[in-house]
């Protein structure tokens, strides 16, 4: 690229390519260091970090360098540091030494500043003495002036370790008024189930509220009461909308599968219609056990033991769990889970308290909701030691599916975590792939995925011994010689299927049944 009759270099270039995005900023310094600047620089700590370049002007696609010469350009740098150090100037020095570097190009000097996205107990990062006014984000349209609410909820998540949202104590709400003892009693009986031993069992199911957080006392000020959390968990929806506790509470799950109508929105939703009690706990029991539908269960045996489960639906249970327990209930916006032919969608409000980063990194448990992440631990979801996160990629890495994505929106804040349901397809040029070599469609894709359900659904029933002519019906096929051919005789080749009567194929009395070992 050349602009002005001066070659840019690799670093500008690549920039320049990008041209002015969410993650870089082009700003001329020709008349002085800009006020702008500082803007800039909290928009990038309040987002998702990025790079500032001071030197170059940028119009239309076309970048013009200011023509700064050394001296000015360490005058610059210079400024720079003594205002990121100045409180009066902007709130917390965020960059490194390494961070802020210097390149001539063509003779022409430019100040490359690279801005690191603050941690949440930093932010809100701001510009002068006043947060409110002067605290800045990033949108793909630049940088935006924070609203008031926005600047305080930033706060709150910076306090959220000492006074996380869910602990606030909600002392005019009462247990039997309150609460729907239906969920409760299913979350014990979950519980029970899962620990039969454990001392929490049989004790009372206030004293049990008690254990779990779900009901508190503050012995500095006397106030006791449900908890937010405890009211989210098993309250009931009215209860829950009060204006004393989560009125913009909303939970959404949408399905849009196995139909090519345009005019059907949703083949299925599930959201506070008042037929059952919209709490989370039953949110999150309907959606879960709706979305493992989409899931292949494959026959395996561990131990003796069918298991019914595999690391997929550990993925689900702890993305939709993550969904719940990260959502800021105080800000715009609802917890909406969707589920297409293509992949599933889990939105939840709020900003991410760590970078992507440090997301898929992993190891270290941020949680703006920790009463409610310990509730759902409690069923053997919400991982503390950060490593939710991989049994998510690990759980879907296992389906051979590409790796989760998760995005930041702004306005209204929210977190998209997506998991494809479809493999990629790779293109490929003439060159790359053998004219004589066939390749995969979209329909060949689907086709393999369907026979693969149907094998594990055979086998799943063939745990009892099952004629031809039983599996068939149960699999809803027809044509007998296609079956044995694509089905029966490939699984029993592979040792997954076995002859009850192996000494007499012919049989009539010839059945089949799954062996012992899990499918390849």
């Amino acid at each position: 690229m050349e602009e002005n009759g001066i070659l840019l270099n690799d670093r500008i270039k690549s920039l320049a390519t990008l041209g002015e995005s969410a993650q870089t900023e082009f700003k001329s310094a020709k008349g002085g260091f800009p006020g702008s600047f500082w803007e800039s620089y909290s928009a990038f700590a309040n987002t998702n970090g990025g790079i500032i370049v001071l030197g170059v002007a940028e119009k239309n696609n076309k970048f013009h360098f200011d023509g700064l010469d050394e001296a000015t350009i360490i005058k610059y740098k210079k400024i720079f540091w003594d205002c990121a150090h100045n409180r009066g100037k902007i709130s917390v020095c965020l960059p490194r030494e390494s961070d802020i570097t210097i390149e001539n190009i063509g003779g022409s000097y430019v100040l490359i500043c690279q801005i690191p996205r603050a941690n949440y107990e930093l932010r809100p990062v701001y510009v002068g003495s006043n947060p409110f006014g002067n605290t800045y984000r990033r949108n793909h349209e630049g940088d935006y002036l924070c609203t008031n609410t926005e600047v305080r909820r930033m706060f709150a998540d910076a306090e959220h370790d000492r006074h996380s949202q869910d602990a606030r104590i909600l002392s005019r709400f009462n247990f039997e008024r309150d609460i729907d003892k239906e969920s409760l009693r299913q979350y014990r009986q979950t519980f029970a189930t899962l620990q039969p031993t454990h001392p929490w069992t049989s004790i009372s199911d206030m004293d049990f509220m008690k254990k779990i957080g779900a009901y508190a006392i503050d012995f500095e000020t006397g106030k006791e009461g449900l908890t937010l959390a405890g009211l989210l968990m098993f309250g009931n929806y009215e209860s829950i909308t009060n204006v004393a506790a989560a009125p913009s509470y909303f939970v959404d799950y949408r399905e849009r599968i196995g139909t090519e109508d345009s005019s059907v929105r949703w083949t299925n939703r599930i959201y506070p219609d008042g037929l059952w009690e919209a709490n989370l706990y039953q949110f999150y029991i309907r959606v879960y056990n709706r979305m493992i539908q989409s899931l292949p269960r494959p026959f395996m045996i561990k131990d003796g033991v069918r298991q019914e489960e595999t690391p997929a639906h550990d993925a689900v249970r702890e993305a939709l769990i993550n969904c719940i327990i990260h959502s800021d209930i105080s800000a715009m916006g609802n917890i909406v889970v969707e589920h297409t032919d293509d992949k599933f969608v889990f939105r939840n409000p709020g900003m991410m308290l760590v970078s992507k980063q440090q997301y898929f990194k992993g190891g270290r448990s941020i949680c703006r909701n920790p009463i409610l992440q310990n509730i759902f631990m409690r069923l053997g979801g919400a991982e503390k030691a950060g490593s939710g996160v991989d049994k998510i990629v690990g759980g879907w890495n296992y389906l051979g599916l590409p790796n989760p994505t998760v995005e930041e929106e702004t306005r209204p804040d929210s977190v998209v975590l997506t998991l494809a349901l479809k493999r990629e397809v790779k293109t490929s040029t003439p060159q790359d792939t053998p004219q004589d070599t066939p390749q995969d469609t979209p329909q060949d894709t689907k086709k393999t995925l369907r026979k693969k359900q149907k094998i594990q659904l055979l086998l799943e029933f063939c745990i009892e011994p099952k004629s031809l002519m039983e599996i068939m019906k149960h699999l809803g096929l027809k044509d007998r010689k296609s079956f044995i051919e694509g089905y029966i005789n490939p699984l029993l080749s592979a040792g997954n299927l076995v002859m009850t009567e192996p000494d007499k194929p012919t049989s009539g009395n010839q059945r089949y049944v799954t062996a012992n070992k899990p499918t390849d």
